[in-house]
């Protein structure tokens, strides 16, 4: 484990601090969001107050198995990295982060292929996994086609990070699958849907998520699912055997309520017998990377340099 970032400490804390007085004045993000809090995060994708903007670098499909795609396909490919966006699997969207994406295939050489899988509470658990797994089948069987390679890459952040994980148990528990995915990129997210220590004391501080919003986020995804219920492994892959996993890079902030997720599964990683990066950012909330900031230049360009070399 590495604690990254600690030079910048005090304006990371700073920004945080500014975060949690202008959510003050904010309805708090406990249970279901109402429909109106919901749609407004839905159009905005992962918050901020406008929608994003749609690259025309970007085009829309439906692939093999019913998923929909968004894919970035620079001038040069290398690899293709199987994106899955966060937004605790009730909002976000593949075309929430258009710029981010293209600037990554761009830079990194990838096509970026972002899967716009199905929202809780109208489809709940397996809805959303469903999905991803299903564009990343169609990947390890056409990916040489499309887009002249077949070095596949996974990752996304939150939400996605999970998502991440349970297709690579997909792909290997149900498909037989192992090895077509070269390397793992998660950024932040939640392996234990039983609620982690971190979880569960991290308490009502008004940041982007805190116990009380994962909770909600839990019971959306998985309704009626009890704590011991939410263990199994192919709900929480904390929990799961991670025999024959990628190489993977983690990265969570000091100021996360899911910081023992990814300390967690980074050890069971690592045991497992893969090659394993843990970064740990002084500081930082959860979802950092979604503002501009010090800290956020710096990892972007480290997820950049653990995709393009993985």
């Amino acid at each position: 484990m590495m604690i990254t970032d600690e030079d910048c400490l005090a304006e990371t804390l700073e920004f945080n601090a500014r975060f949690e007085a202008a959510a003050a004045s904010r309805p708090p993000r406990g249970r279901a969001p109402d429909a109106d809090v919901l749609a407004l995060l839905r159009r905005n994708r992962l918050g901020g107050d406008a929608p994003p903007v749609r690259l025309p670098q970007a085009r829309d499909r439906v692939v093999a198995g019913g998923a929909q795609v968004r894919v970035f396909v620079p001038d040069r490919v290398d690899g293709v990295y199987l994106h899955l966006h966060g937004g605790g699997w009730v909002f976000g969207s593949a075309d929430g982060q258009d710029e981010k994406l293209w600037r990554l295939a761009v830079e990194a050489r990838l096509a970026v292929v972002s899967v716009d899988y199905r929202l809780a509470p109208e489809h709940p658990f397996p809805a959303g996994p469903d999905d991803c797994a299903a564009a990343a089948r169609w990947l390890v069987d056409h990916a040489e086609a499309e887009f002249g390679t077949g070095r596949l890459l996974i990752g996304g952040e939150s939400a996605g990070a999970h998502l991440s994980v349970l297709t690579l148990l997909r792909l290997r528990d149900r498909h037989g699958v192992t090895g077509a995915f070269r390397a793992a990129h998660l950024a932040f997210g939640a392996y234990d849907l039983s609620m982690t220590p971190s979880q569960r004391l991290f308490g009502s501080r008004r940041l982007l998520s805190n116990s009380d919003s994962l909770r909600g986020s839990y019971e959306m995804f998985t309704p009626g699912m009890s704590p011991e219920e939410r263990r199994d492994p192919e709900v929480s892959p904390l929990y799961a055997d991670l025999t024959g996993m990628p190489p993977a890079r983690l990265v969570v902030g000091t100021q996360d309520p899911l910081l023992d997720d990814s300390l967690f599964l980074a050890q069971r990683w690592r045991t497992a017998g893969a090659p394993v990066r843990l970064d740990v950012v002084a500081g930082a909330m959860h979802g950092f990377t979604l503002f501009p900031s010090t800290v956020t230049a710096r990892e972007q360009r480290r997820e950049r340099d653990f995709l393009a070399g993985a």
